[in-house]
């Protein structure tokens, strides 16, 4: 009498599969396929075109769902195609695992437990986090997945200390509707940032890892590094110009002026000296002369000063059309002060008579503008220090 799986219930219960993208990996395939049996028959194998003995392996195991593709198209490819035939086959969620014995089947327990957890109202992608500070780590991958953190933080506002892991769950019916169009190893990096976007929940949670020392790997370092670096610039200037401006408005428009305020400033937990400088750094780039980069200026900026973002690219709206010209006015005629020229209440065609005149008068401009940004932002800064102190006693002393 044959024994049902550990987890099978569970993964009955809540409609999940495991995804096994493979392509020659013939050393380890068999014994990883048996370790999963035992926890679920839930497998869906696809097969990306391998080379080695991988078919033939894939023979002995007829009680599970096995695709193949022809010829090899990228671990990427394989992916996508197992989301989708996942969801044919009437299944929610997705947990994924590689093929070469580096995930720990016990840990699918993990995933199961959240998944169980989970609200109702929210989906949730989590991605194992493989503890990279461990002993037997290659140092290649510790110092790849450091960067493809920051820049994930950076791009979707979301804190992960692992986005590369292989190890997932993925809910199905919302990473289908997600247009992707990566390939290889990058997909899975291009599937978390733009399920952040779409508000899914992206989540780590603690798995164990073992690097065999002669495993193989189809990871190419250099091409490999160069495309997911590609797809992080695209990404953030996707987000600086386009998803940020749009979540920090959606919420502004949602709350109103007045809660915004209340929630999203008063009552933060920042310091006081943190919040007015998140609208000091907000004015003092919506002044400058970047006409068209303050969105990216102010969100690397927030990024880098450890800032609040949403208060900095508030506040850099300083130069809305109607006060576009007053900005401009007053720059000029602070540069024309600091520069030599004198305080003119007119701008006379005649000043602008030959190149050399205009040229003058834009890098008259262009100094004023710094220091009118400048000065801005300084008495701005103290004023909300003073009052975020005083705001900030009151929330201490209130009962």
């Amino acid at each position: 009498m044959n024994q049902e799986p550990i987890h099978q219930y569970k993964f009955e219960a809540l409609n999940c599969c495991i995804l096994i993208p493979t392509y020659n990996n013939e050393k380890s395939l068999a014994s990883v396929l048996q370790d999963l049996l035992l926890y679920t028959s839930n497998l869906l194998v696809i097969n990306d075109g391998s080379t080695d003995a991988t078919e033939e392996i894939l023979k002995g195991f007829s009680g599970i769902n096995i695709h193949h593709f022809e010829e090899n198209r990228g671990k990427g490819e394989a992916l996508k195609h197992g989301f989708k035939i996942a969801e044919e086959l009437g299944y929610e969620y997705a947990i994924t695992i590689d093929s070469d014995g580096q995930h720990y089947p016990d840990d699918l327990d993990v995933f199961l437990s959240h998944l169980e957890e989970k609200s109702p109202d929210s989906e949730i992608l989590l991605v194992g986090d493989r503890n990279m500070g461990q002993d037997g780590i290659p140092g290649k991958s510790t110092t790849g997945n450091k960067f493809s953190n920051f820049w994930f933080l950076v791009v979707t506002g979301t804190q992960l200390t692992d986005t590369q892991s292989g190890y997932r769950l993925y809910p199905l019916k919302v990473i289908n509707q997600i247009k992707l169009y990566t390939s290889k190893f990058e997909l899975e990096i291009e599937i978390i940032v733009k399920a952040a976007w779409r508000k899914v929940k992206v989540r780590n949670v603690p798995i164990k890892v073992f690097y065999e020392e002669n495993r193989v790997t189809h990871f190419r370092p250099f091409w490999d590094i160069t495309r997911i670096t590609l797809l992080y610039i695209w990404f953030v200037l996707v987000s600086f110009f386009y998803i940020h401006p749009r979540d920090t408005y959606q919420d502004f428009r949602k709350k109103g002026f007045k809660r915004f305020w209340k929630e999203n400033i008063i009552k933060s937990q920042e310091p006081a000296h943190k919040k007015a400088a998140a609208i000091a750094l907000g004015v003092f780039v919506g002044i400058l002369p970047f006409w068209g980069l303050h969105t990216l200026l102010v969100f690397s900026l927030a990024a880098m000063f450890k800032l609040n973002k949403v208060v900095a690219f508030l506040f850099s709206n300083i130069s809305i059309p109607p006060l576009i010209p007053f900005i401009i006015y007053a720059s000029y005629q602070a540069g024309s002060l600091l520069t030599g020229r004198g305080f003119a209440w007119e701008l006379r065609p005649e000043d602008f008579d030959s190149t050399a005149d205009i040229f003058l008068g834009l890098w008259q401009y262009i100094i004023g503008s710094f220091a009118l940004a400048g000065i801005a932002a300084i008495l701005l800064w103290i004023v909300f220090y003073f009052l975020f102190s005083v705001t900030n006693q009151k929330q201490v002393v209130k009962p």
